[in-house]
């Protein structure tokens, strides 16, 4: 015997008010009990139900004595049609469910029915419907075993089942967003079996039809429907897509396709302001983004955006925007065609995800206050395709930057103006004019599982090469040359870039069921730079901290290395203008430990959910010439050079997006000596003392334990 039992009075979700107890919802309940068990086998079961109310509250028992479980003893089939039949024990495509001596069980039936509807559907037997697949059971014969039969019936007045072959299809585009009129005339070209009309004479024909999956001769098949629909969805130019198929006259067999698009509206025009926030800085970014999903009558998606912001540090003192210490701002175009532009043709493109090629263009301004301007056009075209729906790809074959940049400070003001040129490592990379031209390639694996809370591996990798091309061209036409010394190949009169960085990012999702899951990530990649290069660009670099890497710190705030600023820099005229430029590296290992579960599970409107993380990185040197032997990576010193943080976070998740806010806590910073890297015993003895002691020696920057991250989305 078992005892079920449920109370009416659990933890209620915000905003819920208290149920009441009802005698005919508990009998409706013991009634639905006991027809659960009985579908799972338990065809004896019988539930009965006892009220406890004590203080105006109730406690509902369900007692089950669910009896003996029956078991599958002999499986039948009666298939009249000997096409299906054969269909059926031959080539059927998925596993059956029934099986003699396995547990009898409802859902294994609807299972069997539903794999059954669909592989007739995906065999060309349009008409075939769920209600011909039934079962009868026989549990009389035995107490503890149940006999099934299984038949798959013929229609009414029929022998046998109709397969179905594709005819002709008919593309038909309403001629505006309000969709089709009653008078329509089709075109009367038909070609390789479509006809196709376009009344809103916005649409090529190639673009669309390319996306059709129904084959004229090909057996009907419903997968290659699905197909058609998302794909054709996935154009992002109609609002409607609807498949009807119209019998053929002439044909028993035959199914003509009518495909029937209704057109979205064109363009649109997008403005967002966002307001980046950490414990030492807040900022603004105001962007204007205007779309045309339709630019060539190709289903192109062209996008113009202008996007403008600033960086202001704050707690030093005066109001809000007193300390504005960058401006950014840029002007971008890119043109999306939904093909492979390649000079061969592709088999069922598009059949696991809609391709795309890129076409892109960008100019980028980026100023720091009293330190140096910098500018960059950016050219690249980017082929993406999906290998399948866990395997995305994406090639650009063709990366053009054109980088050039300037000092805006008179270094022979700055106070200690030999250290400060010598230690900021990265000045030569700001102020240097250069081509970069290369290719990237990057590769993930399960991308589309990361909003489930589901148990999986996911991985991304990129890589990005520079400067070979044109160091054989040099090579070619040029003499040698010794980067070392400052003697650059060039060419068009400006040195260019050879390097290598590849980055991975791997992540274990381990699902613990009931909206919890534990997330381990491991992150790290490397910018080598080679040949016409001794260090690879400045925007190559990579950085730790931020709302995505390790949490207790804020971006560009972490390392290199071992590198205190208040040493390497000895003046705060120095540390000031060189704010998070020169916490920067070639290298960069960072891991995470994510713990996420619900808190509430209805908090005005949405979920609030809970994570506790454990966080650790860092970045380094490791391109020769740096003064600060401390911010090169050392093996044996990788214990000291590691940033510990951990901290807890709030998701306000709203389905479509999810609001985030996480409290980083640093444990161990490796700017210190060994001895004193564990900051977090400052936190409970002697904080003040540290604080003001590390305020005299970094002065303008402070020391803060707790860093606050606020954001949108998931940080992995």
């Amino acid at each position: 015997m078992y005892n079920i039992f449920y109370t009416l009075f659990k933890t209620k979700a915000v905003g819920k008010k208290a149920p009441v107890l009802d005698s005919t919802l508990v009998e409706i309940s013991r009634g639905q009990i006991e027809k659960y068990l009985m579908s799972k086998g338990y065809f004896m079961a019988k539930v009965k139900s006892e009220i406890k109310v004590k203080n105006q509250r109730a406690q509902v028992d369900f007692i089950a004595t669910p009896g003996p479980a029956f078991f599958i003893g002999k499986v039948t089939t009666t298939i009249p049609d000997q096409a299906v039949n054969k269909l059926y024990k031959e080539d059927k495509s998925f596993n059956t469910h029934l099986h003699e001596g396995v547990q009898y069980d409802d859902d294994s039936l609807s299972v069997e029915r539903e794999q059954i509807y669909t592989m007739m559907k995906e065999h060309g037997y349009y008409d075939f419907s769920r209600p011909y697949v039934r079962f009868e059971v026989d549990s009389t014969l035995n107490k503890s075993q149940a006999n099934v039969a299984l038949f798959i019936d013929t229609p009414a007045n029929k022998g046998s089942h109709t397969q179905y072959m594709i005819g002709e299809t008919n593309i038909l585009v309403a001629p505006s967003t309000e969709g089709f009129t009653d008078s329509i005339t089709l075109n009367p070209r038909i070609f390789r079996g479509i006809r196709y009309t376009d009344l809103s004479k916005r649409f090529r024909r190639n673009p669309i039809v390319r996306y059709d999956f129904l084959k004229q001769g090909e057996v009907y098949d419903i997968n290659k429907e699905t197909l058609t629909y998302d794909r054709l969805y996935e154009l992002n130019v109609f609002k409607n897509v609807k498949i009807e198929y119209v019998k053929s006259k002439d044909s028993a067999n035959i199914l003509n396709p009518l495909i029937q698009l209704t057109p979205q509206k064109r363009m649109s025009n997008r403005v967002e302001g966002e307001v980046p926030f950490n414990a030492g800085t807040v900022g603004f970014t105001l962007s204007n983004t205007y779309t045309n999903n339709n630019i060539f009558r190709g289903a192109e998606r062209f996008e113009f955006q202008v996007k403008g912001g600033l960086q202001s540090r704050i707690g030093q003192g005066g109001s809000l925007f007193s300390d504005i210490y960058q401006r950014d701002f840029s002007v971008s175009a890119n043109l999306a065609v939904p093909r492979l532009m390649v000079p061969f043709s592709i088999p069922m493109m598009g059949k696991n995800g809609m391709p795309t090629t890129t076409f892109s263009t960008s100019y980028i301004y980026s100023l720091q206050k009293d330190f140096f301007v910098r500018r960059a056009l950016l050219n690249s075209i980017t082929y993406e395709w999906v290998e399948t729906k866990s395997k995305l790809h994406s090639f650009t074959p063709l990366n053009f930057e054109y980088r050039f940049g300037g000092l805006l400070i008179d270094t022979t003001t700055v106070e200690g103006r030999t250290t400060f040129l010598n230690n900021i490592y990265n000045i030569n990379l700001l102020t240097r004019k250069d081509l970069t031209i290369g290719m990237k390639y990057a590769y993930s694996l399960n991308a589309n599982k990361l909003l489930l809370n589901k148990s999986f591996i996911y991985f991304r990798g990129n890589i990005d090469i520079a400067g070979n091309m044109l160091d054989g061209i040099s090579r070619i036409i040029d003499t040698k040359h010794d980067p070392s010394k400052g003697d650059y190949a060039k060419i068009l009169g400006l040195p260019f870039n050879q390097y290598v960085r590849p980055e991975v990012d791997i992540r274990w999702y381990k699902s613990l069921g009931l909206d919890r899951q534990f997330i381990a990530r491991i992150n790290g990649g490397v910018g080598v730079a080679y040949g016409n290069s001794v260090a690879v660009p400045f925007e190559k670099l990579f950085f730790a901290g931020g709302a995505s890497g390790v949490r207790a710190w804020q971006a560009r705030t972490l390392g290199p290395g071992n590198y205190n600023r208040g040493i390497s820099l000895p003046t705060e005229q120095q540390r000031r203008i060189s704010y998070g430029i020169d916490q920067l590296g070639q290298m960069h290992i960072e891991a995470n430990l994510e713990y996420r579960y619900k808190l509430i599970d209805n908090f005005f409107g949405a979920k609030l959910k809970g994570a506790v993380f454990l966080d650790a990185g860092n970045v380094w040197n490791i391109s020769p010439g740096n003064p600060n032997p401390e911010t090169y990576f050392n093996f044996k010193n990788l214990g000291n050079q590691i940033g510990i943080g951990t901290g807890v976070g709030f998701r306000y998740d709203l389905q479509y997006f999810v609001f985030r806010f996480d409290v980083g806590l640093k444990l161990r910073d490796p700017q210190f000596e060994p001895k004193n890297q564990w900051v977090i015993e400052k936190l409970f003895s002697g904080r003040k003392e540290f604080q003001d002691s590390y305020k005299l020696a970094n002065s303008p920057d402070s020391y803060r334990f707790f860093q606050y991250n606020f954001g949108i989305g998931l940080p992995f």
